[in-house]
């Protein structure tokens, strides 16, 4: 029979100095199982090996003094021969106590010359707390570890309450990268609640009528909702709010936040999805225009444009190029492939608020904040692209700002929100005559940047409210044809969806989020 001895050495640690987990057993109960462990392999290997058997660091593992011995040796051998000082292990006596206060044996080849029973003992792979990676990394993957008969492994407190609920415990690592699948899985879907309309050609725009969905999230108000352009994936909605992010939502079947996107450090002002529906632009209140990949997450473009940008656009025939409106009184284009300014556009106010191309993308519209008595020559200004000229600045002789500009998506028109409280339109085709006769009232909008929009068949304009409600006016007639009473507060945007014929997004200044339909 084998002499059992603790091992107090200079070169051991006491057992004395296990980690005491939270619950886990007591000192002297983990040291007499270790015993009684290692009795029962000794009585096995009796008439084998007559050397004394000492107990190291390692819980149920026992080595003899030769083995130690020739361990040690080969570990100082190992020292002085390392050509390299980062790759030199450390010796035994001053090994980083690891695992109850046995030495660190990582990046170390261990060869010993004994029986085949002691060294299927000493061997690294047999030491449970010793790191896998030790040895030949091609062979690490074939060993396997065994646990010697009478000794029960320790298994962390947080491991056996999840198995005592049935929940398979998964390193977070793992969660997180599940999660990223699961993400992207759900951004290349197509929502079953689509796929009805995908085939058919476009019905008439309805009315909604009553609420789907209220999505929270948001800690500041929402600025803008924008449904995704392309048909197959138009149940994804983009939201931007002043707190700082910008999400994209399932709007039309389950209702869930998929991603949320924390590019900018100051306030979301301005949002849209690029003409591929794969990236956004969006411009914050931290001077940064950013173009962010939806799969990844991550900014592809980011640029500073020295100013609070208020708007941001791309252009419609060239996607690489988009331009930034703000606190500045030039509106800068810029090319995302260099992340250089292309063209400056200079005029004599001190903000913009919208700027809208039109169709072809060889001019556009950009909008101020000028409420002086000579504000009909810089309320609206249309630019040549190309030229960076002016194009006309006489199109709006009212002295009221237009913090919204969208275009019709079939007639050679646009309409502006303004402060007057009403919808003006606009023909796109110079010299660019207001409609006096066709406005549309009903709606308040009291310095709010209140949006309005087009349904795909341009029948219907939406717009919001400062008193909260969603109201919806015939475009041919000016009627108003309904008037929704979507939210307490200030009503900023209504998003009406391209595919869906009566399905709208709203969303306010408390940063609610709701889908009519």
């Amino acid at each position: 029979m084998k002499q059992l001895v603790p091992l107090f050495s200079d070169f051991h640690v006491k057992m004395s100095s296990l980690v005491d987990y939270e619950d886990s057993e007591s000192e002297d109960d983990s040291l007499n199982q270790r015993v009684e462990g290692a009795t029962d392999s000794a009585q096995t290997e009796e008439n084998q090996d007559t050397n004394i058997v000492k107990v190291i660091p390692y819980p149920g593992r026992f080595v003899s003094d030769q083995t130690v011995w020739e361990y040690h040796k080969n570990m100082a051998e190992t020292s002085r021969s390392s050509p390299h000082p980062h790759s030199q292990p450390q010796s035994f006596t001053n090994s980083k106590r690891r695992c109850g206060g046995a030495a660190d044996f990582r990046n170390t080849e261990i060869s010993l010359n004994l029986p085949d029973s002691q060294r299927e003992m000493a061997s690294p792979q047999a030491l449970p707390c010793m790191p896998q990676s030790l040895g030949n990394a091609a062979n690490s993957a074939k060993r396997q570890q065994t646990v010697p008969s009478g000794v029960r492994p320790y298994i962390p407190k947080r491991k056996r309450l999840a198995t005592s609920e049935g929940v398979e415990l998964k390193h977070p690592a793992e969660q997180v990268l599940g999660n990223q699948a699961r993400e992207s899985q759900i951004l290349s879907d197509v929502s079953a609640r689509l796929k009805p309309y995908l085939a058919q050609t476009p019905s008439t725009a309805g009315i909604p009528r009553r609420l789907l969905m209220s999505l929270g999230g948001h800690e500041g108000p929402v600025n803008t909702v924008q449904w995704c352009p392309l048909p197959h994936v138009s149940h994804l909605l983009l939201s931007a709010s002043i707190d700082k992010t910008f999400k994209v939502w399932d709007a039309a079947e389950s209702g869930r936040c998929l991603r949320v996107y924390t590019c900018h450090s100051g306030a979301v002002r301005d949002a849209c999805w690029t003409p591929c529906g794969r990236h956004f632009l969006t411009g914050s209140f931290d001077n940064t225009a950013v173009i962010t990949d939806v799969e990844t997450g991550q900014p592809t473009v980011k640029v500073d444009n020295e100013f609070k940008v208020m708007c941001a656009a791309v252009h419609p025939s060239n996607p690489e190029v988009f331009l930034c409106g703000g606190y500045s009184s030039a509106v800068k284009a810029w090319d995302s492939r260099s992340c250089k300014v292309v063209k400056v556009y200079k005029a004599g106010i001190q903000q913009t608020l919208d700027i809208l191309f039109l169709r072809g993308g060889v001019t556009f519209i950009t909008s101020s904040d000028c409420v002086s008595r000579d504000s009909a020559d810089r309320t609206l200004i249309t630019w040549d692209y190309e030229t960076t000229a002016k194009v006309s600045n006489q199109i709006y002789h009212e002295r009221y700002t237009c913090p919204s500009l969208a275009l019709h998506p079939l007639e050679d028109s646009f309409v502006a929100q303004t402060n007057g409280n009403y919808i003006a339109v606009f023909s796109s085709q110079q010299p660019y005559r207001m409609n006096k006769r066709r406005r549309f009232e009903g709606h308040k909008v009291e310095g709010y940047a209140i949006k309005c929009g087009f349904s795909l068949d341009g029948t219907i304009l939406a717009s919001g409210s400062s008193t909260g409600s969603a109201h919806f006016y015939d475009y041919h007639t000016a009627h108003m044809l309904h008037t929704l009473r979507a939210h307490s507060q200030p009503c900023l945007c209504v998003s009406q969806h391209p595919i869906l014929p009566t399905t709208v997004a709203t969303c306010d200044w408390g940063g609610e989020i709701k889908v009519w339909h």
